[in-house]
């Protein structure tokens, strides 16, 4: 037996022997919440969520309603939850009982660093209260400016790429709206720009974007070790896990190891020269949210002062949460708009006369001012509805910290057939939060859930629980019961997304605080593009006269792909027809 074979062996036999005993004691079994039969011993039926799941995970939420329970490895149980009134326990009412994992905590602290999605309790509270200044709809208004011009950028290049007779090519869009994201995040959040749309403006970052894209495809190849990283960081030195990363036969660790040191390295780099310039007296002049982090920073008290790692810990966690999500809900809209093109030109009619509105007043702008921009009604409601009906994350862990109970909205039914009004919820406890479930509750959201339909967004009333606006402002939590002003509002029932009703950015202490900046962004580029550009979907056919077809598979997260016989169902794509605009396409 080689060093390799039995190095895996021995640290195999030592991970899983607390979750098997764990599974041979019977701790946490759920007894009395129905869900489907474990398919096999080892992998239970979990994994189906994360195998293109979607009809896995409908058929779940029609048998059972808004918990199940669903097998992970070795048979653990775990609770699938999309009920209202039990997400708000665990993320409003009851969020210290119901934690993040320590796996993912870990493995965030490990690969990230010291930031929001990494710490807990106090430290997590003290970081938000930071931040939650730093993303206020102020200083949205004073970064729009310098990002605005990144989408003119975006849109220059495609429009170079079409033919010149005016007609249409097929383009991969998904790839340049990830560029283009990287580049907002760069220039808006850590003001630096990565060269991401023009190559002769890359410098010495470029490698620190491309750790950032590689986390994700890194990340699914790591997927079944995961769930040990706790206990080896435990139980293992710094050098010991060093060397196990370097012995053992798995390259994706190394990977891994690689990409979190570039992070560090760079977002260490990156605090070093805001500081330079602050001392300079530069760092005031430029308006991009790390500086106006490092601002609040050092005018703050002592005791609420934020360290130097959990400064790096931001700066990589903001870049993370500010790219892939935002790049999937673009490359969606896009493809949505593709296939609705009443919907596309009554959009494109909108953003032309906003524009035309403002140069009436004498205000000539290519691009639409922070107000204008976030207040275009049919754009709100095509973001909001695609951001609900496809959210770019569809579940989220949690563990329960000790025993509790989860009150129910939809009481369900129980394995013996009686009706459940709450849940016991014994300690330890993973629960997943279906993110996807819950936007699409039909007793919440109506018969027509499942539906894409923006037009449910126009003429909600524009007042927070009669008296506000749409969404919460930051620290604020959403109550159990509302008024039914806004959709997702229902005979009083409400989820307690701090994005409208939707859970899509989440909600409570740790909801993505980033929520805002991502709404901007998306606007921005997205009414900039369908200005001067038309989309329609690929009109390829094979000599079968098959055509080809865009497919989002559901793997965790929404992962577009192309279908057989003109894709592979892995290779991740957008491809669309592109052409430049024509009067015709105007509503």
């Amino acid at each position: 037996m080689s060093l390799s074979v039995l190095l895996v062996f021995l640290l195999g036999v030592f991970v899983l022997w607390k979750p098997m005993a764990k599974f041979l004691l019977g701790t946490g079994r759920l007894d009395e919440v129905a869900g489907p039969r474990k398919e096999h011993w080892l992998t239970g039926n979990f994994h189906r969520l994360f195998r293109d799941g979607y009809s896995y995970h409908d058929q779940l939420v029609r048998q059972y309603g808004g918990v199940c329970k669903v097998h992970g490895m070795l048979g653990v149980a775990n609770l699938m939850v999309s009920d209202p009134r039990a997400l708000h326990q665990i993320v409003v009412k009851e969020q210290d009982v119901y934690q993040e994992t320590d796996m993912f905590l870990i493995s965030n602290r490990l690969i990230f660093g010291e930031g929001l999605i990494s710490t807990v309790g106090e430290q997590h509270k003290k970081q938000r209260k930071m931040l939650n200044s730093v993303f206020s709809l102020a200083n949205m208004r004073a970064v729009l400016p310098v990002i605005q011009p990144i989408a003119d950028t975006l849109l220059g290049q495609l429009c170079a790429a079409l033919p010149e007779d005016g007609g249409a090519k097929e383009i991969d869009v998904l790839p340049w709206m990830a560029r283009g994201t990287l580049e907002y995040v760069g220039r808006g959040i850590l003001g630096i720009s990565l060269g991401t749309l023009d190559p002769s403006e890359a410098g010495e970052y470029i490698g620190y974007a491309n750790a950032i894209r590689s986390i994700n495809p890194v990340g699914m190849k790591l997927r079944s070790l995961r769930p040990f990283i706790p206990m080896i960081v435990r139980n293992i030195s710094r050098f010991w896990r060093n060397k196990l990363v370097d012995w053992l036969p798995v390259p994706a660790l190394r990977d891994m190891r690689d990409i979190s040191y570039v992070l560090h390295a760079s977002a260490r780099r990156m605090i070093e020269e805001k500081k330079v310039e602050m001392e300079r007296g530069d760092g005031s002049k430029k308006k991009h949210l790390m500086n106006i982090m490092l601002q609040a920073n050092m005018s703050t008290s002592e005791t609420d002062r934020l360290t130097e790692d959990e400064l790096l810990g931001q700066i990589n966690t903001l870049f993370l949460g500010g790219q892939e999500t935002t790049t999937s809900a673009l490359a969606r809209i896009l493809h949505i708009l593709a296939g609705e093109q009443s919907a596309q030109a009554r959009l494109r009619a909108e953003v032309r006369q906003a524009k035309l509105a403002l140069a009436a007043e004498g205000l000539e702008r290519v691009s639409l001012p922070y107000d204008a921009l976030v207040s275009l009604p049919y754009l709100d409601a095509v973001v909001r509805e695609t951001l609900r009906l496809y959210p770019p994350t569809n579940l989220l862990n949690r563990t329960a910290t000790k025993d509790a109970t989860l009150p129910l909205e939809f009481p369900v039914r129980s394995t013996s057939g009686r009706l459940l009004h709450a849940i016991h919820v014994p300690t330890g406890t993973n629960i997943l939060m279906d993110l996807l479930g819950a936007n699409r509750n039909r007793e919440v959201w109506g018969e027509d859930a499942a539906e894409w339909r923006p037009e449910r967004w126009l003429g909600a009333s524009r007042n927070r629980y009669g008296s506000g606006s749409l969404d919460l402002a930051f620290g604020e939590e959403a109550p159990e019961r509302v008024m039914d002003a806004t959709p997702g509002s229902k005979r009083g029932i409400r989820y307690p997304g701090v994005y409208a009703s939707m859970m899509t950015f989440l909600g409570g202490s740790r909801a993505c605080i980033g929520f805002k900046f991502a709404e901007m962004e998306i606007k921005q580029i997205i009414s900039t593009l369908v200005s001067q550009v038309h989309f329609a979907l690929p009109s390829a056919m094979n000599e079968e006269g098959i055509r080809k077809e865009i497919h989002w598979r559901m793997d965790g997260l929404q992962v577009p792909v192309v279908r057989p016989p003109h894709g592979d169902l892995t290779t991740m794509q957008v491809p669309l027809d592109i052409r430049s605009v024509r009067e015709t396409d105007f509503l």
